[in-house]
């Protein structure tokens, strides 16, 4: 597999420019509004000694989240005050030489938690303001060749020849006036690594493709909120584990889809079968660049856990020469599952075994 160079460890920022606020609580009128307070929040929530200590952690890029409504105030009009924290960003990455992942987090029309009323695939406007904004993101960063666009983060579970199509359009854009830029792709529901195979390859050592792993889901969101299974059994369950002790936590009762019949234990056996489907398209396409650009546990559960999981998946990936960005650096209570690798006072990592682990130190 080619390499990634420059990012090999990442590090995600959630919490900013997105996953703010709760939107699935927010009337539908309301979903769309930026309030006083969303400005004082991404004028102070990072700041350059963020940055700092996030190069101190060993990592070589940062994967920033940001959603569409966020940088755009209406259809071709964006706003100049975000674009300004954004190239103080950029700055801050460059001190500390960090490389740097623009993702689309949330897209309107895409935004993976919550039902709308357009959906982006189905929807020739939002697919034309979709491909108008990352042209504006080109132009303004058309000379900073380390900073990568991830095209849209999470695409739901949907036909995957749709965002193939759309995809494909929104590269053919910006390889009109930059034929190098570093443009990441991930696969549809959710960047399951099993949906990596529909993906559509480029003749273009520029693109890279991305997946996300959060096996056992049971586990990583353990007494989560927002989905059904973790928030009706309510319970801790620990890494590594025996599935049977836990088979009730699988939600079987509601949903035979949740068990995981195959599986006797979860440990790194059990991690390393989840990402079978992203071994074998390393195995299978050897000139492509693969990237893990999400993976991470719920803060609440027991950081020895955290621990043992975050070494697993990190193993397994280095094994295979999978690239890597953890999530994620720091969690506002807004956002329903807490992922933080840091503390909320002190903003300094939970465990030093923790920063060795994330470094690739394994």
């Amino acid at each position: 597999m080619k390499e990634f160079t420059g990012f090999l460890h990442g590090m995600g920022i959630g919490g900013w420019l997105t996953n703010y606020k709760r939107f699935n609580v927010l009337p539908n009128d309301k979903r769309y509004c930026l309030t006083i307070g969303d400005f004082e929040h991404f004028e102070s929530y990072i700041t350059e000694k963020d940055i700092e200590y996030i190069a101190s952690l060993g990592m070589d890029h940062i994967r920033l989240g940001f959603d569409q409504l966020v940088i755009e105030k209406e259809r071709g009009v964006y706003r100049e005050e975000i674009f300004v924290l954004i190239d103080k960003f950029i700055g801050w990455c460059e001190k500390y030489n960090l490389n740097i992942v623009l993702n689309l987090h949330k897209a309107i029309g895409n935004y993976c938690d919550i039902k709308e009323e357009k959906e982006l695939l189905n929807d020739t406007e939002l697919q034309e303001r979709f491909i108008d904004m990352w042209l504006a993101f080109e132009k303004r960063y058309s000379l900073k060749p380390q900073v990568a666009f991830e095209l849209l983060n999470e695409v739901r579970d949907v036909d995957p020849n749709l965002w193939n199509e759309l995809a494909d359009k929104t590269v053919t854009a910006l390889r009109v006036s930059n034929k190098t830029r570093k443009i990441i792709i991930g696969s549809i529901s959710w960047n399951d690594c099993n949906f990596l195979k529909d993906l559509r390859l480029y003749d273009d050592d520029n693109i890279i493709y991305t997946f996300h792993t959060y096996a056992p889901f049971e586990f990583t969101h353990q007494r989560g909120v927002l989905q059904p299974n973790t928030c009706y059994y309510n319970r801790e369950m620990p890494y590594p584990s025996d599935i049977e002790r836990y088979r009730d936590a699988r939600f079987v009762s509601y949903d035979e889809k949740n068990a995981y019949p195959d599986f006797e234990r979860m440990n790194k056996e059990f991690i390393k079968k989840s990402l079978q489907p992203a071994i074998d398209f390393v195995n299978k396409n050897p000139d492509k660049t693969l990237w893990c650009g999400e993976f991470g546990t719920i803060r609440h559960a027991n950081i020895k856990w955290r621990e043992n999981w975050m070494r697993d998946v990190i193993s397994v990936l280095k094994e295979n020469g999978i690239p890597y960005c953890v999530w994620n650096y720091l969690s506002t209570p807004n956002d329903g599952n807490r992922f933080s690798l840091v503390d909320d006072d002190n903003r300094k990592i939970l465990s030093e075994e923790m920063a060795r682990i994330i470094k690739g130190q394994v």
